[in-house]
Order: C-alpha cells, then sequence, then structure tokens
C-alpha cells in the first residue's frame, strides 16, 4: 500500500479529478449568468438553454477526458514497458533455466569423460598390442582378420592416462611395444574406435606382425623373433 505505485496512481487519480474539476468549473464560471437566468425564462426557452448548456459542460469534460488520456496511455506503455523488462540476475537466471546450470553441465561432462574412460580401460584388455612413446603416449590396438578391416584403436591416452593403459595392459599380459614416433603418430591420427590411416598400415602391420610371431615362439617355446624395424611414412 506505501510502494511508490501506490504514491504514483494516488497523484495520477488526483491529477485527474482536478483535470476533470477543473473543466466542469470552467463551464460552469463562463455560463454563470445564463444558468443564473433559466429561472425567469419560459420553460420551452429555459429547456432549450439547459440541454445547449449541457452539452457545452459534455463537451468541455469529453475534451478534458481526452487529454487525460493523452497523457496516461503514453504513460501506461511506458510502465509496461519498463514492468515487462528483466533484471540482470532474471536474465541470468533464464539463461541458466534455457541452457542448463554451468555447474549441472559440468557434472554431467564429468560423468561423460568418466564413464567413456571406464570403457575404454574395459577394451584395453581386449587388445592386442600397446603401442608407446615409451612413457608419453599409449595406444591400444586390436585387430581381427575375420571381422576387421585393419586395425582398430580400442584406448589411447598421454601421461597418467597412458601410464593407466599401460598398467592394465600389464595386468592382463598385453604385449606393449616402444615406437615412439608410431605411438604419436597413431594418437594424433586416430579417435578410439577409428580404423588406423592407411598411412600408418605398414608400421601397424610390421609389430602386429612381431606380437603374433612371439605369441607363437611363447607357445611354441622357441627363440623369439627379432625386433622389426618401423618402417615410419614420410613426413
Amino acid at each position: 500500500m506505501l510502494s511508490l505505485r501506490a504514491w504514483v496512481e494516488l497523484a495520477k487519480a488526483l491529477g485527474k479529478f482536478a483535470i476533470v474539476g477543473a473543466a466542469g468549473a470552467l463551464v460552469l464560471w463562463l455560463n454563470m449568468d445564463r444558468l443564473l437566468g433559466l429561472g425567469g425564462e419560459p420553460i420551452h426557452a429555459a429547456i432549450g438553454h439547459a440541454v445547449a448548456l449541457a452539452g457545452q459542460a459534455l463537451i468541455a469534460l469529453t475534451g478534458a477526458l481526452v487529454l487525460i488520456a493523452g497523457i496516461d496511455v503514453p504513460f501506461q506503455l511506458w510502465q509496461y514497458h519498463q514492468e515487462m523488462r528483466m533484471t540482470r540476475q532474471e536474465v541470468q537466471q533464464e539463461a541458466k533455466e534455457a541452457e542448463g546450470s554451468p555447474e549441472i553441465k559440468g557434472r554431467i561432462r564429468a560423468m561423460q569423460r568418466e564413464m567413456a574412460e571406464r570403457r575404454m580401460m574395459d577394451d584395453v584388455p581386449k587388445a592386442d598390442v600397446i603401442v608407446v612413446n615409451p612413457t608419453h603416449y599409449a595406444v591400444a590396438l586390436r585387430y581381427d582378420e575375420k571381422t576387421m578391416r585393419a586395425p582398430v584403436v580400442v584406448a589411447k591416452g598421454v601421461d597418467l592416462m597412458a601410464a593407466r593403459i599401460r598398467e592394465v595392459a600389464s595386468e592382463h599380459r598385453v604385449p606393449i611395444f616402444e615406437a615412439p614416433p608410431l605411438a604419436r603418430a597413431l594418437h594424433r591420427t586416430a579417435d578410439i574406435g577409428d580404423e588406423i590411416p592407411t598411412g600408418l598400415y605398414v608400421a601397424v602391420a610390421q609389430v602386429l606382425t612381431y606380437i603374433f610371431q612371439l605369441r607363437a615362439a611363447t607357445r611354441d617355446r622357441v627363440s623369439p623373433p627379432p625386433l622389426p624395424k618401423i618402417e615410419m611414412p614420410e613426413a
């Protein structure tokens, strides 16, 4: 009741009353002699003059109301637009509701990243070989000649993630092959779930051939094959 808007509305009401009252008072003051003379006129003439005075009063009051509307309508429109404008806090809140809270979105991204890393680590034991840098990069490759057209990257990482991949590979006896240029090239050019680039076919084939021969030699208890010299494509 004591808000600024309440005082504004009260002032507007008093202003409207003052304008209408002033218009009525002006009509009475200008026609005071005619009003006083109505009592001495014949009835028909008095009625005619009274109707004319009432018409003038109506015109004056209508003019006053038009004046009030000309002032009040623009003010009401301005006030409406001001009330429709949102504060900075409301804009920020609406942005949060429309796009989602940054904290929640960050938490969702973190959970998605954790789930992706967990799935990736679950695939490391299925790899045929881990190509390493030897410490900064690690790329896990899997190849099944019956179902795959080319070797596929099942996991990759750098630094701490690379160390974790090597640790899991060691726990599950997945061969680890040191080839720094090849590890860097695989990490840079192939995403998880992708086939290796065609330019690295020869190098990866040399690694996998050595791993399969080493596996057979271990099974047959014969001398292991010599380490291959990896042929990297020219940059």
